[in-house]
């Protein structure tokens, strides 16, 4: 089984910045795949940004030029830097992560785990 949990939401002025991290835990040698959706209430669920295993990322349009996603694949942790905040970034976000390889080498390919989401709350 893989766990992930979410850090660092909160609430932030217009502007502002805020870091997110998930950190996987479990057996695991390594993660494909990790990243990060949101949902704002109201909308449905949508990728913000994700980072596959050879470092290259994806980022939605909306928030290009404001977010960075990184990952630290020693620690199975991906990050999700928040610059620039903006009224309409006002969502649960929420981390997850996709082919997983085991202690056991079996490898997982398609499977999504996802984190409990962390609330991000842009206001004056």
């Amino acid at each position: 089984q893989v766990q992930l949990v979410e850090s660092g939401g909160g609430l932030v002025q217009p502007g502002g910045s805020l870091r997110l991290s998930c950190a996987a835990s479990g057996r695991i040698l390594s993660i494909d795949t990790m990243g990060w959706y949101r949902q704002a209430p109201g909308k449905q669920r949508e990728l913000v940004a994700h980072i596959v295993g050879d470092g290259s990322t994806k980022t939605v349009d909306s928030v290009k030029g404001r977010f960075t996603i990184s990952k630290d694949n020693a620690k199975n942790t991906v990050y999700l830097q928040m610059n620039g905040l903006k009224f309409e970034d006002t969502a649960v976000y929420y981390c997850y992560a996709q082919g997983i390889l085991y202690t056991s080498y079996v490898f997982q390919p398609d499977y999504d785990y996802w984190g409990q989401g962390t609330q991000v709350t842009v206001s004056s």
